[in-house]
């Protein structure tokens, strides 16, 4: 091992103090790895850091040794985004959890990066506010790793994704500067907008430690509504349909006929289990509006070859109908020890064909695949169920991504939709945007990070 990383850690302590600093095999053990299966890789030292000059001290001393650095929050993205290279440190940030203001006059919130996604939302709710994005993992998922990866979730169709509410950023750049991005004003056209570039980076290009987020005003009313299809095109025409009439719900989600068996054996939410698809749809505004809209969707959801549609009759059910969603990804893992959550998006009017090509590529490579996922903004989660173990199944499992891949790109679609690029995918980046697209992505990371310590080996390889 090189001088540099045997003197590291030593230096990391004097800097930091020996409690925020794990060097030891069984301490370190648990940061090699993220919510992404088969991906793991045992870093050098894992540090826990309270502020932003603690990051600008740690990255000028990974810089002076030469030494990668990978940041991390809870460790749930799906993507190996936070797996580290082999003798990487792990800056972790889950102890800069502080919700630091809420400002109700300006409508804006700012945290500290390792803040749990739930907890924003929370505080929000508490002065009778609303932060929209709502990623599957928000109870434990930090917003820093949200701003990382540009994380979307149920809300996404109407409200958008993590990127539409952040106003400003602190970032520790690879050199150990500290800058700020962005302010509270709605307009502010200053200079180049950089503070978007660091949104979606994935670590790679600098640390952000704090986040300035644009709140609304929360919606007066909800209803939940729960369409049953014995056709998923039938299901894939009324979202069409939907859109079509200007209507715009806060949700539009989707589940197959195999996850809403998974989900009714684990949940027990009362979903039809002989239902080809099913469609969650949940409207919210003023309370007339929110009366029409549902009146209107439900209409639509029968005129398209609804078998039945079920209105929520209160908070209540409408929570357990969100929870037939909520819970699709855990229903799944039951069923096989490995279960891989992909991540693909294509036009809308490409749904039910796309779907039926995952049905097709399951049957060809043998394997079991579930989907479900955000049908209002063309988001779908094909849901491997496999075992890690089994060498020659995961053989065929890597051949059935890459097809469901390509099918995604011959369909106009993306490689991702909201867990990004991280390691799992950056071998199918190059396709998608052309190869001066690509090119330019590294220009910019060699300009911000010429070292190319930050989160290396992600996204792309210079």
């Amino acid at each position: 091992m090189p001088q540099g990383y045997t003197e590291l850690p030593g230096e990391l302590v004097r800097a930091l103090g020996e409690k925020n600093v794990l060097t030891a095999l069984e301490d370190v053990l648990p940061y090699g790895f993220d919510g992404t299966a088969a991906l793991k890789q045992r870093p050098l030292a894992v540090v826990f850091v309270h502020d932003a000059a603690q990051v600008s001290a740690v990255l000028k001393l990974a810089r002076t040794h030469r030494v990668p650095v990978v940041t991390r929050g809870s460790g749930t993205g799906l993507s190996g985004g936070s797996v580290p290279v082999k003798n990487a440190v792990v800056l972790c940030l889950v102890k800069m959890d502080r919700i630091l203001e809420v400002d109700t006059a300006n409508l804006t919130l700012r945290a500290e990066a390792g803040a749990i996604t739930q907890k924003i939302f929370d505080a929000a709710e508490a002065v009778g506010l609303f932060y929209p994005p709502d990623p599957g993992s928000m109870k434990i998922s930090t917003i820093g790793g949200n701003v990382a990866e540009n994380s979307g979730g149920l809300r996404g169709l109407k409200y958008g994704v993590t990127r539409d509410y952040v106003m400003g950023l602190e970032v520790v750049l690879a050199d150990g500067s500290i800058c700020w991005l962005g302010s509270k004003c709605v307009k502010d056209v200053a200079g180049y907008n950089l503070r978007d570039l660091f949104i979606g980076s994935e670590g790679t290009l600098g640390v952000v430690t704090q986040v300035l987020l644009k709140l609304l005003p929360k919606p007066a009313a909800r209803q939940t509504l729960l369409a049953t299809f014995a056709r998923m095109d039938a299901a894939a025409e009324t979202v069409s349909a939907i859109i079509a009439a200007k209507i715009i719900p806060c949700t539009l989600e989707f589940l197959d006929r195999k996850t809403i068996q998974c989900v009714e054996d684990f949940a027990k939410v009362g979903l039809p289990r002989d239902a080809e698809a099913i469609l969650l749809i949940e409207t919210d505004g003023h309370p007339a509006a929110v009366a029409d809209e549902a009146a209107k969707v439900e209409e639509l959801c029968r005129a398209h070859g609804a078998t039945s549609v079920r209105r929520a009759a209160d908070a209540a059910e409408s929570a357990q109908l969100a929870t037939a969603r909520r819970s699709a990804f855990s229903a799944l893992a039951r069923l096989r020890p490995t279960t891989i959550l992909e991540d693909v998006t294509v036009p809308r009017s490409e749904l039910a064909g796309m779907i039926r090509e995952v049905e097709a590529i399951a049957a060809k490579h043998r394997l079991n695949i579930a989907t479900f996922g955000h049908f209002g903004d063309g988001n779908l989660h094909p849901t491997i169920l496999t075992d890690e173990r089994d060498t020659e199944e995961m053989h065929r499992v890597e051949l059935a991504f890459a097809d469901i891949v390509e099918a995604t790109l011959a369909r106009g679609g993306t490689i991702t939709g909201e867990h990004g690029v991280g390691l799992a995918k950056k071998g199918f980046l190059r396709k998608q945007l052309g190869d001066a697209s690509h090119d330019l992505l590294k220009i910019v990371k060699r300009s911000l990070d010429p070292e190319g310590l930050l989160n290396p080996g992600k996204i792309f390889d210079l």
